[in-house]
């Protein structure tokens, strides 16, 4: 859905730069494929986004996949795809690549491993024995002594000859980085200065596992640096980390990014976000009829980061998000989602899609298929009305009034495509005569006062004239109009199809 509305994103040079000159600016959204795109993801892709081209920097798509264990098939190509429909589009990724590639961790364990050699060289990292079973054991005993579990070390203390002994008897290993104590704050773009003495708090980190394959905290500094990555901005969570992340690129003597770390957007009853959300998916949003860039506004109003009025009044293109950003105002406090801002941004941007003739077609398109989905009974017959001046003339009459296109296909609405079947039960309504006489007197009003208002007073007034009973008058109309017992005042039903498609279903159901 929606592949026509993105052409525009694809041919904008304010989104899309597929040169590959330098820059100073370089962010990258790195995601496990290890599931689907869901909002707390989003935002993290968004704000890089954001920040990339109001910067005039290079976004990067990279995929973090060195937990082989957990990756799901499919998932690498979802999250693109759930990316790119709502407009963010990466400037390198593993589909369009780049200068710095391969964008997929797994395929680059040859980098990993000459860089293990440098750490294991100049002293930073050392080759650890120990067993499962045995720290199993040190997580157990920290539990029962009510301590944080964590690593004791013991591996960093062997002697050369040692390790070569273990290495003869062909014991695994894996590898580990010596942490250091890390006393002065760094520098968050969003929290100010962040201390935590993760020496104090964490034994020393597995760099390199077993299998071959790397931690993400290695990966991840190794990629960063080998991309030219110049910031980093991700979720709040990962701020006790960055000590970590530090050390490794002083171990390295490597310039390390400036981070910043985004607070956690929270449910709106305060609980957080959870990966069983089925309603936290993109993929959710996209199947329930909501569009990219309310989805988009949606997730800014959690957490901060633009200059501009609080309350919501329009859906903001991609441009004017950009222009904006500024990672200055990004709160320090988590935000919660309301459900009520998404239907709401929604309904703008209906709006805004119906300003633009050249989305009409796309309209049509997706309104089309809706009623043939909601109404399968209908397809083959000719009773339903698709003709394109209905569709849209109803669009603008149903914009300020619906969340959704969905709403349009409700069982109360259901007047508005399917015609009602001429049949012998139309024959025996009463007034028949009347309605033949209606018909023609509506044929003198303009279209541009066949509104309600207007309307219900002309039957009323036509009713007393003519002596029919004006509740019998209604129920006979609402009949022949819709062929439903409920929904719409006859005069509301009467404005959204407008005085021809009036006309049309009353001869014809008079006949």
């Amino acid at each position: 859905m929606h592949r026509k509305l993105l052409k525009t994103a694809w041919n904008c040079q304010i989104l899309t730069k597929r040169f590959y000159a330098r820059s100073l600016i370089r962010v990258r959204f790195a995601p496990s494929p290890t599931g689907y795109l869901h909002l707390g993801g989003l935002r993290t892709a968004l704000y890089n986004y954001l920040f990339a081209r109001s910067n005039n920097g290079v976004f990067i798509l990279r995929i973090e996949d060195t937990d082989q264990t957990r990756v799901v098939p499919g998932a690498v190509e979802q999250l693109r795809d759930d990316l790119i429909w709502a407009g963010i589009i990466p400037d390198e990724d593993p589909i369009r690549e780049g200068p710095f590639g391969p964008y997929i961790q797994s395929k680059r364990l040859e980098l990993y491993q000459d860089q293990i050699k440098i750490l294991l060289a100049n002293g930073s990292a050392y080759k650890c024995f120990c067993s499962e079973r045995r720290l199993d054991m040190l997580r157990k005993n920290a539990l029962k002594e009510r301590q944080i579990p964590k690593y004791d070390n013991r591996c960093r203390h062997f002697s050369d000859q040692e390790v070569k002994e273990r290495l003869k008897r062909g014991e695994n290993y894996c590898v580990r980085f010596k942490l250091t104590p890390t006393p002065d704050p760094f520098k968050d773009m969003v929290y100010g200065d962040v201390t935590y003495n993760v020496a104090q708090n964490e034994g020393d980190p597995i760099i390199l596992k077993s299998d071959g394959f790397p931690t993400y905290h290695f990966a991840n500094v190794v990629d960063d640096h080998f991309m030219e990555i110049s910031h980093v901005l991700r979720g709040v969570e990962w701020q006790i980390s960055t000590p970590k992340h530090l050390l490794l690129y002083k171990a390295f003597g490597w310039n390390p990014p400036q981070f910043g770390h985004l607070p956690l957007i929270m449910n709106a009853d305060g609980t957080k976000l959870s990966k069983r959300q089925d309603d936290i998916r993109v993929e959710h949003y996209r199947k329930s009829g909501i569009f990219p860039a309310a989805l988009i506004n949606y997730i800014t109003t959690a957490g901060g980061g633009f200059n501009r009025e609080t309350a919501i009044t329009q859906c903001y293109s991609y441009k004017d998000l950009i222009e904006q950003f500024d990672i200055n105002r990004v709160n320090v406090h988590s935000s919660k989602l309301n459900p009520d801002k998404l239907l709401e941004f929604n309904r703008l941007e209906i709006s805004n899609l119906l300003s633009n003739e050249r989305n009409h077609k796309f309209l049509i398109e997706r309104l089309v298929q809706l009623i043939k989905e909601a109404f399968p009974e209908k397809v083959s017959h000719s009773s339903l009305q698709l003709d394109p001046e209905h569709i849209i003339s109803t669009l603008k009459w149903a914009q300020n009034r619906i969340n959704k296109l969905s709403d349009l296909v409700s069982a109360d609405l259901k007047f508005l495509w399917v015609k009602p079947e001429n049949n012998d039960n139309f024959k025996n309504l009463k007034y028949l005569e009347s309605i033949e006489v209606l018909s023609k007197k509506l044929e003198n009003i303009d279209e541009n006062n066949f509104c309600q208002e207007s309307l219900k007073n002309y039957l009323r007034e036509f009713a007393k004239t003519n002596n029919v009973p004006f509740s019998d008058l209604m129920k006979t109309l609402r009949s022949l109009l819709s062929g439903l017992k409920e929904g719409p005042s006859v005069a509301e039903m009467m404005e959204i199809l407008g005085r021809d498609a009036t006309l049309n279903r009353l001869r014809k159901s008079a006949s």
